[in-house]
């Protein structure tokens, strides 16, 4: 890598969870070049000091963060004249550093991990964020890495202006596989909920007064915390959407098959997302999964 003070460093993908990222590294780490597929999402960043780059090659920088929904909008970055690999070789960075920072199948990026190390010198990590846009704004984020352990150390001080809890969980995959695990947790908490609050309503109980006991005793989580307006409110939009979520659950059932492991809480709620989904509501906040329980029991009502 060329001598700085510290590395070079890039953002792509400047959604719910990238754009606070990027706040946050401008804020702490200094330099940083920013590139979104819609430009204009860049824009508020200028100010703050970030460089935008007009393309992938412009982005490539020695640490390149990839904050996008799934391992193949990263792998759409690399080829062509205005790819980051073409960047990468035009600025003379032998051996740069791609931090995949989205949830995706553990295999995949393990396999795409040793595919780009053996065929560009590239240095992969995997490292899934968990603490939602809150946690990226207040840069409390949980960041849990895999990959090769002297290439976390070296970006860890990155990471530590986006997270307060930093592991490194073993060789490429582990990061991916770390946040199956989480996901098996998230999703399971907002359906539970969900389930505790239809049947609070059914009951005629008082749902702010529920969220409230919830919230002082053993059944507190940072998905109350967070979240737990949207079930007294019934605004389900925005947010960590259906769809992801669904997404994720077929990656934890994906590596629960390959470790030769039953899950059959998740396989559940992965058939009542994808029932969500099919209502027309993948697009709501996964909490939204109260809509769709509650239409369920609406539907036995009615028979």
């Amino acid at each position: 890598m060329p001598e700085h003070d510290h590395p070079a460093l890039a953002l792509m993908g400047l959604g719910p969870m990238g754009e606070p990222m990027a706040r946050r590294l401008l804020k702490g780490y200094g330099e940083l070049t920013v590139w979104n597929r819609t430009a204009s999402k860049a824009k508020a960043l200028v100010g703050l000091g970030a460089r935008v780059a007009a393309s992938p090659f412009e982005a490539a920088a020695d640490v390149v963060l990839t904050v996008l929904p799934d391992l193949g909008h990263v792998e759409s970055l690399l080829p062509g004249d205005e790819g980051l690999i073409a960047g990468w070789t035009a600025r003379g960075i032998s051996s740069p550093i791609l931090v995949v920072h989205g949830t995706v199948s553990p295999g995949a990026v393990a396999a795409f991990g040793e595919r780009m190390l053996r065929d560009h010198g590239v240095r992969v990590l995997d490292a899934p964020v968990s603490g939602g846009t809150v946690g990226a704004q207040d840069g409390t984020l949980s960041i849990m890495v895999g990959g090769d352990e002297d290439t976390f150390n070296s970006v860890t001080p990155a990471f530590q202006f986006m997270g307060s809890t930093i592991r490194h969980m073993g060789p490429g995959g582990s990061g991916a596989l770390a946040k199956a695990c989480n996901q098996i947790v998230v999703a399971g908490t907002v359906t539970a909920v969900s389930e505790a609050m239809l049947l609070a309503r059914g009951g005629g109980l008082d749902p702010s007064v529920m969220l409230e006991l919830l919230r002082g005793g053993l059944a507190d989580s940072e998905v109350l915390r967070q979240k737990g307006h949207r079930w007294i409110d019934g605004d389900f939009t925005g947010g960590g959407s259906a769809q992801n979520q669904l997404k994720d659950l077929n990656f934890v059932l994906g590596a629960a098959g390959a470790a030769h492991l039953e899950l059959p809480l998740s396989t559940v709620i992965k058939d009542l997302f994808e029932d969500m989904i099919g209502r027309g509501d993948g697009a709501l906040d996964h909490t939204g999964i109260f809509r769709t329980l509650a239409q369920r029991s609406s539907a036995l009502t009615e028979t």
